[in-house]
């Protein structure tokens, strides 16, 4: 049985963690309302991007924007992970890398065991993760999280991937990502990023629109900004999604320091009132030596 000094120790120990805790906790709450906020009003303008692209798309032959164009055979695959840069956020990392692996070494298994694939990691804790694996990445892009999430990060990102896309070292670029729902748990989706697709699919144009200078050059401008866009809607979706992760899982570890603190201050007491009861009887038994003698 542990000593009351020890016992002492482990429950100092455990209310500075559950201080610390509840203070991250609160932190990851007020993250998390910026970043919810963020992700919310993203959502509408990445929407109606789409939207536009799809109906200035049927004015204009779409074979022409490499973005537009699906390939007729796919030889290579593109894979983004967008993970977190910090851990302390519950399953938010794990499960993420769970579907990843179901997605690339199961549902693309031809191309995962010809080795017909390339990696984009977006967090520390995907190129920690796929890079221990020995998977083939090409970019890193880690700390996107550390500090606030800019919108050239997204648009660096995206001339990377269309550069891999256009060039035609990548037929298809699939996004592995967390997707905000609510503060309890986060939504897991695997999108594809390329080929665009028009949003709803083809639908007939019921407004003569008038182009200026024309269409070609518009949707020629709107296809890269929609890709830009969807990556920076994916980033502040995750972001919101981690903050809500972490919110959770400091307030569980919160309430478990407090079972615990419970749990050690019953053993104290116990002990304590053992070591006072052998003292008691220790006195007792020298009294009644000294008596007999």
């Amino acid at each position: 049985m542990p000593t009351l000094r020890e016992i002492r120790g482990r429950i100092k120990g455990v209310k500075t963690t559950q201080q610390l805790t509840k203070a991250m906790k609160l932190v990851a709450a007020a993250k998390l309302r910026k970043s919810q906020e963020r992700a919310l009003q993203a959502r509408p303008y990445a929407k109606k991007l789409r939207e536009l692209l799809t109906e200035l798309s049927q004015s204009v032959d779409t074979s022409r924007f490499p973005l537009l164009t699906e390939r007729k055979s796919v030889e290579n695959v593109l894979f983004i992970v967008i993970s977190s840069d910090r851990g302390l956020c519950g399953s938010f990392n794990s499960a993420l890398f769970k579907v990843a692996h179901q997605v690339i070494d199961k549902e693309y298994a031809a191309y995962s065991a010809a080795k017909k694939f390339k990696m984009i990691t977006l967090g520390r804790r995907a190129s920690e993760h796929f890079a221990k694996g020995g998977y083939p990445i090409v970019e890193k892009y880690a700390a996107l999280f550390t500090g606030a999430l800019k919108y050239e990060m997204a648009k660096a990102i995206a001339e990377t991937v269309s550069r891999l896309y256009i060039n035609g070292e990548v037929d298809k670029v699939v996004v592995i990502h967390n997707e905000f729902k609510n503060a309890i748990s986060p939504n897991l989706r695997t999108d594809i990023l390329l080929p665009l697709k028009p949003a709803g699919g083809k639908k007939e144009q019921k407004i003569d629109y008038i182009f200026e200078p024309d269409a070609e050059t518009i949707v020629g401008g709107l296809a890269p900004l929609q890709l830009t866009t969807e990556i920076w809607r994916m980033l502040l979706e995750s972001d919101a999604a981690e903050q809500a992760a972490r919110m959770t899982a400091m307030d569980a570890a919160t309430s478990n320091a407090k079972e615990l603190l419970r749990s050690l201050t019953i053993t104290y007491n116990r002990a304590r009132q053992a070591t006072i009861t052998k003292e008691l009887i220790e006195i007792v038994s020298g009294a009644n030596a000294l008596q007999e003698s």
